[in-house]
């Protein structure tokens, strides 16, 4: 992987439920491309552990660094949150964390999927987890949807093309900007794909995916934008 542009990626980047299937997915592709990780769980004990894991399967292709902390401290540490925790833990995680990300981008995940049936889209009730999210957080956070049609199981396979385009909404343009960035540093194409009220069709489309991915039996189903010329 090349190298991030410094100027949009200085500074570290926390995730918040960084054990888990996505989270470790990306911050392994952000270390292998030099980016500074912090990866967040509920336990130092795991979230430490799972870091040791990670740099076993990173190798020589450990590039930036990575440590583990608790949530509110990986969150500190972030100059860019990212929030990869189910919907069912979102509101939990968010109030636990809220003080610390003030001033900051959160790159939320998050897709409210109901169980049993998670190949239906469900509509939560401020319209989407991304637009709950900034609502709970307040106007001194720059909150932006991203990443959530991405298949864990392709970013976990640094070997692998991830083939999947990442939509990022939100309502700062320069927010958006960064994200792109760190989307293209974890070898994904992004796009800005408007307001953060759009996160509501970009969250939908997950559990579309998912659905192909039951019917079809596999497991990276993704979307690609085409017919569409790349100016920057």
């Amino acid at each position: 992987m090349t190298q991030p542009p410094d100027a949009l990626l200085s500074g570290p980047v926390a995730i918040i439920g960084g054990t888990g299937a996505e989270g470790s997915g990306l911050a392994m592709r952000w270390v292998a491309a030099g980016l500074d990780v912090v990866i967040g769980s509920r336990s130092a004990e795991k979230a430490k552990r799972r870091v040791e894991e990670m740099l076993a399967q990173l190798g020589p292709r450990a590039e930036g660094t990575l440590r583990g902390l608790p949530n509110a401290e990986a969150a500190a540490a972030g100059e860019i949150v990212v929030l990869t925790v189910p919907y069912a833990a979102h509101r939990a995680t968010l109030e636990q964390i809220r003080g610390q990300v003030q001033g900051k981008i959160v790159v939320d995940c998050t897709v409210p999927l109901k169980p049993p049936d998670v190949t239906r889209v469900h509509l939560p009730p401020g319209g989407s987890a991304a637009q709950e999210a900034q609502a709970l957080l307040g106007e001194g956070v720059r909150v932006v949807a991203a990443f959530q049609n991405v298949s864990a199981h392709k970013l976990q396979n640094l070997d692998a093309d991830v083939a999947c385009d990442v939509l990022v909404c939100g309502d700062d343009e320069a927010a958006r900007e960064r994200v792109i960035a760190l989307a293209e540093a974890a070898g994904m194409r992004a796009w800005h794909a408007g307001p953060l009220q759009n996160a509501v069709v970009v969250e939908g489309l997950t559990a579309v995916l998912i659905g192909i991915n039951k019917r079809y039996k596999s497991k990276g189903a993704g979307i690609r934008i085409t017919n569409v010329k790349r100016t920057g």
